[in-house]
């Protein structure tokens, strides 16, 4: 297996973990966790190919829903265990999102795209699987949660991989830079409250 796949495989077990989850706290039954795991794992991976005019990696390999599957079996008699599920849901997003940027940055670089859309597709693939699964579930999403650095830490992890590759480092080392700046950000924003500036509005001036 190349790298890209091993990145695909574990981006999809572990985002299909957090759509499991929500579905969880939405109280859906078997196959609405199957569903929503099978969204969150692969929806960001299908935006990235549909945009590089790639073959849609879960169409190529089928076994990518049979892994996203197991992961909402093994939620679905496990949850309840859990003492708290949205903070699980968080600190396994964070691990699913330094494992699906790079995998966005992997599928750029073996297209020869120029750096802006290894930085774009970086970004599509650790973020629009989450937001379906939000958007669907009608929970707020994470991706646009105020206070939280999510599109952020994607865009400063694909970034430092753009830099490593800029400075001729080999891709494996890239990507493990950009999960690292990713996983970084990430967690330092749920442990420590981590945030940007946020727009605050002012009345118009007279």
């Amino acid at each position: 297996m190349t790298s890209l796949v091993y990145l695909d495989y574990a981006s999809v077990f572990v985002f299909a973990l957090t759509g499991a989850l929500v579905a969880s706290r939405a109280q859906l039954d078997i196959v609405g966790f199957i569903f929503i795991a099978c969204l969150t794992a692969v929806g960001g991976g299908t935006v990235r190919d549909v945009l590089l005019a790639r073959p849609v990696f879960w169409m190529e390999e089928p076994t990518f829903i049979m892994v996203a599957s197991v992961a909402a079996f093994i939620v679905f008699f496990t949850a309840h265990l859990l003492e708290s599920r949205y903070r699980s849901i968080l600190w396994i997003d964070a691990l699913a999102l330094a494992v699906a940027v790079p995998a966005g940055v992997a599928a750029a670089v073996s297209m020869e795209s120029t750096w802006p859309i290894v930085l774009i597709m970086g970004v599509s693939t650790g973020c629009f699987g989450g937001l379906m699964r939000d958007v669907v579930c009608n929970e707020v999403p994470l991706v646009l949660k105020q206070g939280e650095l999510y599109v952020t830490c994607a865009f400063t992890g694909a970034g430092a991989a753009v830099g490593l590759l800029a400075l001729g480092q080999p891709l494996s080392i890239a990507l493990l830079g950009c999960a690292v700046v990713t996983l970084a950000l990430r967690t330092g924003s749920i442990a420590f409250s981590w945030s940007l500036p946020v727009y605050k509005s002012r009345p118009p001036r007279v």
